[in-house]
Formats: structure tokens, C-alpha cells, sequence
């Protein structure tokens, strides 16, 4: 009991920053779904940033779409379920740095976000957000797409700096 009374803050900062993240994702779709869905093209800032909605069936860049539903589930929702549940549970139980709990906490945060979709939309992950420069563009993302690579992104940064100078 002492245990769970000792890891208290780690459990709260980890759900809190997972939950916020998850918010953020959901909504930004609902607004997607409300008021891009059929507009075709909306350019925000020239070709920099567009505004386009889109469903994916699969992961990143669609990745898995085509595969066989067996194949799918077990990789693109059992086994990403998992993980995330495995991830939690380390960052409540056992992980001390705050730095590690927030950035890992963005990255299941995001994760939940597209695996909700996959689970209650026919596997239809939401995507609406594209950037570039010329010819030079991402695929069509979500919040969750970006909690996930930035969070990866700035963690394996962190990972990298010399504990001295941190």
C-alpha cells in the first residue's frame, strides 16, 4: 500500500499528460470530422500548411491498410493495445525521471488516440493536418501523429545530452 501511496504523483502526472494529449487529439478530429469532411483542400498558409480530411485505414502513410483483417488487428490494435497498457503501468510503477513520464506519457497519449479510432471507427483513423514545402510534404496526420513523433523525437534528444548538461 505504501508502495502505491509513494507513486502516487508519477501515476497522476503520467495519466494527466496521457489524458491531455488524448483530449487534444479527439476534439481536434471532432472538429475535423465537423467542419473539413467534404471541403476538399483548405490552404492555411500557402502550400505550407493544408488543411485536408481524410480516413486511414492503416498506420503511418496508410501503412497496413490493404492487409488481411487478422494480420491488422493483431499488429495495428492487439499488440499497440499492449504496449501502451505495459508503458503505463512501467511509468506509474517504476519510472522516477519526470522528463521520461511526460515525453513517454505524449507518445501512449497520442497512441490511444488513433488506437481509439481503430477501435470504434471500422478502423478509420482520422487524419486532416498536412505540411510541406514544394514538393517536399508529409503525409496526412493528426494530433496524435504529432504527440507521437515529437515525443519520440524529443525523448531520444534527451536521451542523447550528457547527463552534466541537462
Amino acid at each position: 500500500m505504501q508502495l502505491l501511496q509513494d507513486r502516487k504523483p508519477y501515476m497522476i502526472i503520467t495519466v494527466s499528460v496521457l489524458l491531455c494529449n488524448y483530449l487534444l487529439d479527439q476534439a481536434t478530429k471532432l472538429i475535423a470530422f465537423t467542419l473539413l469532411r467534404g471541403k476538399g483542400t483548405i490552404k492555411v498558409l500557402g502550400d505550407y500548411f493544408i488543411l485536408i480530411y481524410t480516413e486511414n485505414e492503416g498506420a503511418f502513410l496508410s501503412l497496413g491498410a490493404n492487409w488481411f483483417m487478422p494480420v491488422k488487428y493483431t499488429i495495428l490494435l492487439l499488440l499497440p493495445i499492449v504496449i501502451c497498457f505495459i508503458v503505463v503501468y512501467y511509468l506509474m510503477m517504476y519510472e522516477r525521471q519526470l522528463r521520461k513520464i511526460i515525453l513517454m506519457s505524449t507518445i501512449v497519449g497520442g497512441g490511444v488516440g488513433n488506437l481509439v479510432d481503430r477501435l470504434f471507427n471500422d478502423f478509420k483513423v482520422i487524419d486532416f493536418l498536412n505540411f510541406g514545402i514544394g514538393p517536399v510534404r508529409t503525409g496526412v496526420l493528426n494530433v496524435a501523429d504529432l504527440s507521437v513523433t515529437f515525443g519520440i523525437l524529443i525523448l531520444f534528444i534527451a536521451e542523447l545530452i550528457p547527463k552534466k548538461k541537462r
